[in-house]
């Protein structure tokens, strides 16, 4: 029996932010089974936790392939570990990943995860992003795993209804789309993400995007701490400090829901 728990990242209330599937594992799991569990659950990401050395061993399925950077699975992992009593609350969690190893504290209500920086650097428009977002590109850049692209304003961003045909050519995991934060927002920017290629149209809150979102806005803004907010239809708050070549990624979790496979 194994029980999964799914939680919803990047938010303070049930249904909204982004919501990942935990399984803590005891031993490690059939590669098939662990694919077969994330088509199942048929959630933007699953991840699978094992216990290893001084910290836990941690996978991010898709329903269509394994990521090798995912935030809100992170939060996710956190959050449950905390929340079901297999850590302490005041302990420093350590994750061993594909890309190396990540932490997470909590601090005054709120979960800190310590990421790689992904900064994107400009490059050449792969498609001819204005057509397919039906919105002119600012700027367009890319790091190792997205390309970022930059429109107008924060109403074209919310309104934008993205031709998944055109993006799914796109050679990439996903596409960044951000703007400034409209006059007075509580926010700093803000962004949508979506990445086809990976069975996901569009991703609610997506906390490593926003390792290339920081330090873009960063350098704009010239601030190294702000808020963004990705304007999915649950939505979602993300707080990022710039620190050098890593990203501190801020937010609440809570957990909706439990499953259990046999």
């Amino acid at each position: 029996m194994h029980r999964l728990t799914v939680v919803d990242a990047f938010t303070p209330r049930p249904f909204a932010g982004n919501p990942a599937a935990v399984c803590l594992l005891s031993e490690p799991a059939d590669e098939q089974w662990m694919r077969n569990i994330a088509v199942e659950m048929n959630l933007a990401e699953t991840a699978f936790l094992l216990p290893e050395k001084d910290g836990y061993r941690l996978r991010w399925l898709t329903p269509e392939s394994e990521v090798d950077l995912c935030g809100h699975a992170t939060l996710a992992s956190a959050h449950f570990l905390w929340h079901d009593g297999h850590q302490a609350a005041t302990s420093e969690l350590r994750f061993y990943t594909r890309s190396g190893l990540l932490t997470a504290r909590q601090k005054d209500g709120m979960i800190w995860l310590d990421f790689p920086a992904k900064p994107a650097v400009e490059a050449p428009d792969p498609i001819g992003f204005g057509a397919a977002l039906g919105t002119p590109a600012l700027w367009v850049g890319r790091n190792e795993f997205d390309y970022l692209v930059e429109i107008g304003d924060e109403a074209t961003l919310r309104a934008l209804a993205s031709n998944q045909g055109a993006l799914v050519a796109v050679e990439t995991r996903g596409i960044i789309v951000t703007s400034r934060a409209r006059p007075g927002a509580e926010y700093d920017f803000v962004s949508r993400f979506f990445a086809p290629r990976e069975g996901i149209p569009e991703d609610p809150v997506t906390g490593s995007a926003h390792t290339a979102l920081a330090p873009y806005w960063a350098a704009k803004l010239g601030r190294t701490t702000l808020t963004g907010y990705q304007a999915s239809r649950r939505g979602g708050f993300v707080r990022t400090v710039v620190q050098g070549n890593r990203v501190l990624l801020g937010g609440q979790a809570v957990v909706v829901s439990r499953v259990e496979f046999v």
